[in-house]
């Protein structure tokens, strides 16, 4: 025991060091818990409010229906407010366009490869939490749905935020370091060669080449989805500036001016054998 005992104050004593950079990654992970708790602790709370609305919602729409002193009608279902699923629905399509800025955009493509990583745990965690998101989106803030339907909903939409605030965050820390010294040259070729083939001021045949070379460059990194495929070749073959064209000459406008005298006209050469 007393072996052991020495033995540590020894180790200690040589890396005495470590200490900072474990307390560093424990403070993180700290800090890490302690953001994931308040985000939990205020999604109930939204959750909480947002039934009480429903709530309100629900009898205001049974006593609407209420004729003399007759009895609530408990089979009809209850109603949304319409507000609250607008509310919804703008976050869940803002969401979903923030991570189409990514798989659509080429540049942020090759600036971030892991966010259009399904392998990378994160982003299949966000994937899992959109098709659920997706799933329980009710088809118009007008749809009949009940409470259970909306709560579940709001539940989506909220593990779909912050499953997507989680992937983004980890995708531009981790950018291209998942690659090879290698690849992540071809990266950058390919990150050059796109300002090319996206610049007005070139040529449509400087884009052309620049566009395919992107394509080489990027086969086997980065899969490209056909719709960002579409939107690079949309930017790539855009119109260049029309230069104005001439304005043509009348034969009048082409005349030499009234008393301007006809230039000297140049002899033939003649050759001397002739």
């Amino acid at each position: 025991m007393d072996e052991f005992i020495r033995g540590f104050w020894a180790f200690a004593g040589n890396y005495w060091w470590l200490i900072f950079p474990v307390m560093g990654m424990a403070g993180g992970a700290a800090k890490a818990w302690e953001r994931s708790a308040k985000r939990r602790h205020e999604r109930r709370l939204e959750t909480l409010r947002v039934k009480a609305e429903l709530k309100t919602a629900q009898l205001e729409a049974r006593g609407a229906k209420r004729i003399g002193p007759s009895v609530v009608d408990t089979t009809a279902p209850p109603v949304a407010s319409n507000t609250l699923l607008e509310r919804l629905f703008s976050e869940h399509d803002e969401i979903t366009a923030r991570w189409l800025d990514y798989e659509l955009d080429v540049a942020k493509l090759i600036a971030f490869p892991a966010m259009s990583d399904g392998r990378q745990p994160l982003v299949a965690a966000f994937l899992r939490a959109k098709r659920t998101a997706d799933a329980l989106r009710p088809a118009s803030a007008d749809a009949s749905v009940t409470e259970q339907q909306v709560s579940e909903y709001l539940d989506a939409v909220g593990a779909y935020a912050v499953a997507f605030e989680v992937a983004e965050k980890d995708a531009r820390r981790l950018r291209d370091s998942t690659f090879t010294e290698a690849e992540r040259k071809r990266l950058d070729r390919a990150q050059q060669l796109l300002k090319v083939a996206v610049d007005e001021s070139a040529t449509q045949a400087e884009r052309n080449i620049a566009y395919k070379r992107v394509r080489d460059e990027l086969d086997g990194l980065i899969l490209l989805s056909d719709e960002a495929v579409q939107v690079l070749e949309k930017q790539v073959a855009r119109e260049l500036p029309a230069q104005p064209a001439a304005a043509p000459q009348t034969p009048e406008a082409s005349a030499p001016p009234e008393g301007t005298p006809e230039p000297e006209r140049m002899p033939l050469r003649r050759d001397d054998a002739s």
